[in-house]
């Protein structure tokens, strides 16, 4: 083997390995929407999860991606470590469908052009015309995606031809061919050489595939076969499941953990039964024997499965040895704002990570309402401890807010269309809007503050009126977390109406307060307190305002970037069912405020 076809043979791996990165990538954009229902609901035994595993990673064409997704779904709080476990043992068996589509190199058509059709050789440079038509010329939805899928499946058996081809004329060299025999009197060294490739090349798949094309030279013993896959099972373990899980939560890590876990034992279980059924001179002729590439995947496929078979029960015991090397974290206080940014291993599926990211921000508000709430509240009832609470909070909506604009900046990278790309941004401006809410939060709470120290107390009637101020804003509040939690187009047109009547009773409250002040009806002191937590709360309802107006700006593209322009319109009153929702509105608020 000279110079040239070394270089041929790593080209073609490049080639293989590259087509497999686009294929991927564009199931994943294809199937993304649905992989987190799927992941999220088909785990409810361990079995199921098995078989989730399985399904998942055979469409995406990567265990290392479905691990990686795991991952980052564990520390999302979507699955919890049981059902990681599960979906894991399954991943190993889906990753062994690329071998078997591998297989496909064995075909011998003997003239019969449905047999012909399905070659490599055929089936490579079809699919690249296809992926090619897709990609650049036909302009419809998801024509781009299909176009990926088309292309990577073409580069990757046009890189398997390639390495086929360079490695052919191995077959009549005695230094290869003796070489080859030695590894098979040593399964404990052929494992080991799997390890290793697999994690210097960082795919099992490709591995397997470099291990089929080899195998035209008639070399590839089951001698050298069955420690060599084991090897590969091994060494994927080490460059997915532990270098994923750094960084992440613990439960995570405890996936890696199981990960190894798992393959390290069915290793050892297969090795003792193939040792001994060698050592009783059980299948004799197997053992010599030449194997082709459908050979090498069914091997794989049958590691795979027997080893999740004879595991499944031992699940659970996988899960304590686990928690047992990584102890857990003691509980937090019950009041601590648990706000945590997805895992940047969600970027593999953007669509994913998009919705994980709406998620915790719509979690960011729900804190920042129960600030709020803690801090009106410490205008009638004084609690240092709340105090605490509020503060700490804050801090934690603070740097969520600063770690979630860093994601989403990152997220921005991975994502192709202008749906999503709009979502990103539509995410980043409300938190933002949820980060000011907590701002003003927090404002209140230092009103109050200066109530206590200064000893001042709002009089009854100024208590009444903006009780009901505040029984608006937090309407407002809810309806904005809301409709943003579930992009709710209608329910963000309440928003508005609710917003304008809040405008109006704090400026007529605030007329009051002037009136008594000219009757001396209150200190100057207790009117600054007033008239700050009135302004605070009239400027949240605000933000829930420009909350609304991105919700709405993501079905409405006339209102996007043009917000101040849609909501004078409103204002002007030629619209129907608003001018109907402020009725109400007014109605409900207004009314009690005459009255209070």
């Amino acid at each position: 083997m000279d110079i040239f076809s070394v270089i041929s043979l790593l080209g073609g791996l490049a080639m293989f390995l590259y087509g497999m990165e686009v294929m991927g990538d564009g199931l994943k954009n294809a199937s993304g929407s649905a992989l987190k229902k799927v992941l999220g609901k088909a785990t409810q035994n361990v079995v199921l999860g098995v078989i989730t595993g399985m399904l998942v990673t055979a469409v995406i064409q990567s265990s290392t991606a479905t691990i990686v997704l795991t991952v980052g779904l564990i520390s999302a709080g979507i699955l919890n470590l049981k059902q990681a476990v599960s979906i894991v043992m399954g991943a190993n068996i889906g990753t062994t469908v690329t071998a078997q589509i591998i297989r496909l190199m064995d075909i011998e058509s003997g003239g019969n052009i449905i047999l012909e059709f399905f070659k490599p050789s055929t089936l490579a440079p079809i699919s690249l015309i296809v992926g090619i038509l897709l990609i650049m010329f036909i302009k419809i939805p998801n024509s781009k995606t299909s176009g990926e899928i088309f292309m990577g499946f073409g580069i990757l058996f046009a890189g398997l031809m390639n390495m086929t081809a360079a490695v052919e004329p191995l077959s009549d060299s005695p230094e290869f061919l003796e070489l080859m025999s030695k590894f098979g009197d040593k399964p404990m060294i052929a494992l080991l050489v799997g390890l290793v490739l697999t994690v210097v090349v960082q795919s099992s798949s490709a591995m397997v595939g470099m291990i089929q094309a080899l195998s035209v030279t008639g070399a590839m013993t089951f001698n050298l076969i069955y420690p060599l896959i084991m090897g590969i099972n091994l060494g994927t373990c080490v460059t997915t499941a532990l270098v994923c899980s750094i960084g992440s939560s613990k439960d995570a890590k405890r996936v890696g953990m199981v990960h190894i876990s798992f393959n390290v034992l069915g290793t050892v279980f297969f090795m003792i039964v193939m040792t001994i059924i060698k050592s009783l001179g059980g299948f004799p002729d197997l053992w010599t024997s030449s194997v082709n590439s459908g050979a090498i995947a069914n091997f794989q496929t049958l590691f795979n499965l027997v080893t999740a078979v004879v595991l499944i029960p031992f699940s659970g015991l996988l899960v304590k040895m686990s928690l047992t090397m990584i102890k857990p974290d003691v509980i937090d206080e019950e009041d601590r704002a648990d706000l945590t940014v997805p895992d940047d291993k969600l970027y593999e599926v953007p669509s994913m990570a998009i919705s994980e990211a709406k998620k915790a921000i719509g979690h960011m508000g729900e804190i920042a309402f129960k600030n709020l709430k803690r801090s009106y509240k410490l205008l009638s009832k004084y609690d240092d401890d709340r105090i605490k609470v509020i503060n700490n909070n804050e801090d934690n909506i603070d740097a969520f807010t600063d770690a979630m604009d860093t994601y989403l900046v990152n997220l921005s990278k991975h994502v192709e269309t202008d749906a999503d790309s709009q979502r990103i941004t539509t995410l980043m401006q409300t938190s933002t809007n949820f980060e000011r809410i907590g701002d003003h939060a927090i404002n209140i709470m230092e009103v109050a503050q200066s109530v206590n120290e200064g000893k001042l107390e709002f009089s009854q009637s100024a208590d009444d009126e903006m009780s009901v101020v505040k029984d608006a804003v937090f309407e407002i509040t809810s309806i904005a977390i809301e409709a943003f939690l579930h992009m709710d187009s209608e329910l963000a047109k309440k928003v508005e109406p609710l917003e304008e009547v809040i405008d109006d009773m704090v400026l007529a409250l605030k007329d009051r307060h002037i009136e008594r002040l000219k009757r001396g009806e209150c200190t100057t002191e207790r009117g600054m307190a007033y008239v700050e937590a009135l302004t605070n709360l009239e400027r949240i309802a605000d933000q829930c305002s420009n909350i609304a107006l991105l919700i709405l700006s993501e079905s409405d593209k006339a209102i996007l970037g043009n917000h101040h322009a849609y909501v004078r319109e409103l204002h002007k009153g030629g619209n129907t069912v608003y001018n109907e929702e402020v009725a109400k509105r007014r109605k409900q608020y207004l009314d009690r405020i005459k009255e209070a």
